[in-house]
């Protein structure tokens, strides 16, 4: 078996702007969104850690690296998804967001899962 195949992990995002949380007098645009991690794989891994790389209109970058994900580190079977919320605050009202999870399959192969790069904006700003 390939071993794309045995180690893979799908993730996608929905992102939401916050405007009561939100002040663009003050350059604060705040952003939630949604990822769910689905294991499309053939082995259960964990997540571990996570890598995010944060990036504003104006090339400003943030970068964050932690344990687990809002609180967990979650074990997930083959075929099996974990979904989870956070949010993000920028100083421009468009920005973009990407990274990777470290994950460590159950029989101990350690891998990145790529997180593709999405967009925070806020409402009525891109065309």
């Amino acid at each position: 078996m390939a071993e794309g195949k045995k180690y893979q992990i799908n993730i996608s995002v929905n992102t939401a702007y916050l405007a009561e949380q939100s002040d663009p007098s003050a350059d604060r645009y705040v952003f939630a969104y949604t990822i769910t991690i689905e294991n499309v794989g053939t082995v259960a891994a964990q997540l571990i850690s996570r890598h995010w790389v944060i990036t504003d209109a104006d090339d400003v970058v943030q970068e964050v690296k932690g344990l687990g994900v809002v609180g967990e580190q979650p074990l997930l079977r083959p075929g099996e998804t974990f979904e989870y919320s956070s949010g993000a605050a920028l100083a421009t009202p468009v920005g973009t967001m990407q990274g990777s999870y470290q994950m460590v399959a159950e029989d101990g192969n350690k891998f990145d899962a790529e997180i593709p790069r999405f967009t925070l904006a806020m409402p009525r700003v891109l065309h």
